[in-house]
Formats: C-alpha cells, sequence, structure tokens
C-alpha cells in the first residue's frame, strides 16, 4: 500500500507540473485576481486529473493490463510508456508558455466558474489521458488481480500529489509576484521536459534488461 501511496503522489505531482492551459491560467488568476482564484483554478485542475486518471485506469485495465499480461510483455510495456514519456517530455521541452500569458487575462468570476472553467479545462485535453496511461505503464501501477480498492486508492493519491503541486505553485507565485517573470515558466518547462525524457530513457534501458 505505501508503494501505491509513493507512486500516486509521484504521479500526480509530475503530471500537473508541466505549464500548460491550465498551470497559465492558475497563474494568470493568481497574479491578476489573488492567491484564492489561484487555487479555486488548481482545485478544478485536480478535479480533472482524478477523473482523467479514474479513467485511464478502466481504460488499462480494459486493454488487459493483469498481472499475466504484465509478466510476459512487462519490457515492451515499459519501453513503450517510456517512449511516449520522451514524446511529452520534448514537448514540454519545446513550449514557451509565457508567450500564451497575455491570451488569459479575463473578469473575475465567482470562486464556483473558476472552479467549473479549469475542471473542464483539464478534462478537454486529451492527451493527459495518454499521459496517464504512459505513467501507470512506466510504473507499474495497474493490477487486474489487485482488488479495485487499490486503483481508487491510487487515483486519491494521485488528487492529493496533484493538489500540493498547485498548493505549491499558487504559493510561490503569490509569494514572488513582484519579482514574476513569465520568461522563467519557459526554463520551469525545460527543467519539467528534461525529468520526463530522462526518465524514459531510464526505462527504456530497464525495458530492454528486462526482454
Amino acid at each position: 500500500m505505501l508503494e501505491i501511496i509513493i507512486k500516486g503522489l509521484f504521479i500526480g505531482f509530475l503530471s500537473s507540473a508541466p505549464m500548460g492551459p491550465v498551470g497559465m491560467l492558475c497563474v494568470q488568476r493568481t497574479l491578476n485576481d489573488g492567491k484564492k482564484y489561484g487555487l479555486a483554478t488548481g482545485f478544478g485542475a485536480v478535479g480533472g486529473d482524478m477523473i482523467i486518471a479514474f479513467f485511464a485506469i478502466i481504460a488499462a485495465l480494459g486493454l488487459g493490463f493483469s498481472t499475466e499480461f504484465i509478466q510476459q510483455h512487462e519490457g515492451p510495456l515499459k519501453i513503450i510508456g517510456s517512449l511516449v514519456l520522451i514524446v511529452f517530455g520534448y514537448v514540454i521541452f519545446r513550449k514557451n508558455p509565457s508567450k500564451s500569458l497575455a491570451k488569459l487575462s479575463e473578469n473575475k468570476k465567482s470562486y464556483w466558474k473558476v472552479f467549473a472553467s479549469s475542471l473542464i479545462l483539464t478534462i478537454s485535453n486529451i492527451a493527459t489521458l495518454f499521459l496517464y496511461i504512459a505513467l501507470f505503464a512506466r510504473f507499474n501501477v495497474i493490477d487486474a488481480n489487485k482488488s479495485f480498492l487499490f486503483d481508487l486508492v491510487t487515483v486519491l493519491f494521485i488528487g492529493v500529489g496533484a493538489f500540493l503541486w498547485w498548493l505549491l505553485i499558487t504559493y510561490l507565485v503569490n509569494k514572488l509576484r513582484r519579482r514574476f517573470n513569465p520568461r522563467g515558466l519557459q526554463i520551469f518547462n525545460r527543467i519539467i521536459g528534461t525529468i520526463l525524457i530522462l526518465v524514459g530513457i531510464v526505462g527504456i534501458f530497464s525495458g530492454l534488461t528486462i526482454i
């Protein structure tokens, strides 16, 4: 169970860290409207991440990610999942989120509307579903022979990991608002992209040793 919790936290934190549209929206709202609006945006993203993670688990189980299947194809699964992570990492590394900051300006809304807009934006990003499936394959999260309760715990702690990320980014942006430089987001994206690429490379070598 401890391993599941740690993997869930790591996946939730790592999958939330890239500064995509929701991340930019969180930064913009924190800067313009205050920390509470940034947190409401983050909460919406957490809800969306948990929904997507749940469907990713269902999809993985539907693809036959049983213990026997994983044992027979553990190497290829790790390699495929790692290749997807490398692609995601490269896309994130190349993206310049600061160009989108000026486009995200909007009038203040109620916290519920802020939450709902972030939730919908997160769910609408279908690429996140494939990212979760890749992470599940990379870290051997899915096991059809275990109780579905373990999968629900995984989803729960993915949400906790995502929540910790949004709490951190909102706190930092709010504290550093006077020194905030949108160009720094590009550097941060490159760091996250590099981490994903390195995790993918390690996964490929790990998968090759199993084949």
